[in-house]
């Protein structure tokens, strides 16, 4: 783990609770650092997603700029050579915490991070939102029973910015979590650049990653998470699908990260990818996106290559977990209801580019490689 020396001269001894808050208290005192920023995505799981293309960025363009990433011990160990790292809840955590002109995640951060006058929050969600997201999950059956919501506008209360890849992600984000005075910044995903600039080359390096062949044809499972009885892997099995599609088509099987059962996902012509460090190089890599109401249709929308939308629950969904749109009327591409019927749509090829086409023109017109840089000249004020 490569630690930030400026942080700190000598490692911390180890400290309790209270200890860690006194500590937390005290370097509150102390002069922001408007030089230094901290990342995080996905509750700390690693280099990822938005915040990690705004890192990139931030470092090209703002000069002087000390960064270090909030990452978890087991997730240490992936993180690109050079990154500097804490681990959450030890003393240079809190100090980075408390000192940080900027910080930046994808999520929230903790209940226990107070905001100081002078530190910039900014939130870049890590998805355009089909499921309802907010104060809008009020609405959703048995939500309103379950979530903090008070805790939780709390929390989301510390944003100066908020991140939209389009127009619709403004309104729904403003809908979502209103009257907090943070600002949208309607920019375009900063992580979808890679897909919006993506070359023959970059594809290339992408599918040699992960292990495809010359002549592969590559499908992209990534169903989404499902607040009910379902975890969503009887849905389809990989393997079944492979053999359907014939020994030319190779499953890159995904699991959402909220889930613990299996794809079913082995060897020969499925690959579980469900570890791989990089949603985005997944899509460059693939031919073909089958996906059911995750936010990944549209990342891969960006790219102009055929979906399938596998929906035989959309009812249940829409009416447990709530959406924004009709997804069976504005579709990125055909839609499934069972397995069968996905083979038939991938051999069918480029079946429904007219829908693709009204998808990307709504959700993806601002994905043109620069969302990035947008942000970060907008945040640093440069």
């Amino acid at each position: 783990m490569r630690r930030p020396s400026f942080l700190r001269r000598a490692a911390a001894p180890a400290m309790g609770k209270e200890a860690l808050q006194r500590h937390y208290r005290e370097r509150r005192n102390e002069p922001i650092d408007d030089r230094l920023a901290v990342f995080a995505a996905y509750w700390n799981r690693g280099y990822a997603c938005n915040p990690a293309a705004i890192h990139r960025k931030a470092l090209e363009l703002v000069d002087g700029l000390r960064a270090v990433w909030v990452v978890k011990r087991d997730a240490v160990g992936v993180m690109p050579e050079g990154v500097e790292v804490v681990r959450p809840a030890t003393p240079e955590y809190f100090d980075a915490m408390a000192r940080a002109g900027f910080l930046i995640n994808n999520v929230n951060w903790p209940n226990n991070v107070v905001k100081r006058d002078g530190q910039v929050h900014v939130m870049t969600h890590h998805g355009t939102p089909l499921k309802k997201m907010g104060l809008s999950l009020q609405e959703a059956e048995g939500r309103e029973k379950t979530d903090d919501f008070d805790a939780f506008m709390k929390r989301c209360a510390r944003w100066d910015y908020s991140i939209a890849a389009n127009p619709f992600s403004t309104s729904a984000w403003e809908g979502a979590y209103p009257g907090l005075g943070f600002a949208s910044l309607e920019t375009g995903y900063p992580r979808n650049d890679v897909l919006a600039a993506a070359t023959p080359e970059s594809i290339a390096r992408a599918r040699k990653a992960v292990g495809l062949a010359d002549g592969d044809v590559a499908v992209l499972y990534a169903p989404t998470h499902r607040e009910y009885e379902t975890d969503g892997s009887e849905l389809l099995d990989p393997e079944a699908l492979a053999s359907s599609l014939g020994p030319e088509h190779v499953v890159l099987a995904r699991q959402h990260y909220l889930e613990t059962a299996s794809l079913g996902a082995g060897a020969g012509r499925v690959h579980d990818v469900s570890s791989h460090p990089s949603v985005e190089e997944l899509c460059l890599a693939a031919d073909v996106l089958v996906t059911d109401y995750s936010s990944i249709m549209f990342d891969y929308a960006v790219l102009d290559r055929p979906i399938v939308i596998l929906a035989p629950d959309w009812d249940t969904y829409r009416a447990k977990r709530g959406v924004y749109f009709n997804l069976m009327a504005q579709r990125p591409g055909p839609i499934a209801g069972t397995p069968e019927a996905v083979a038939k749509a991938i051999a069918a090829g480029d079946s429904e580019p007219a829908a693709r086409a009204a998808f990307r023109d709504e959700f993806c017109a601002l994905e043109d490689g620069g969302a990035s840089e947008r942000v970060v000249r907008k945040v640093f004020a440069l």
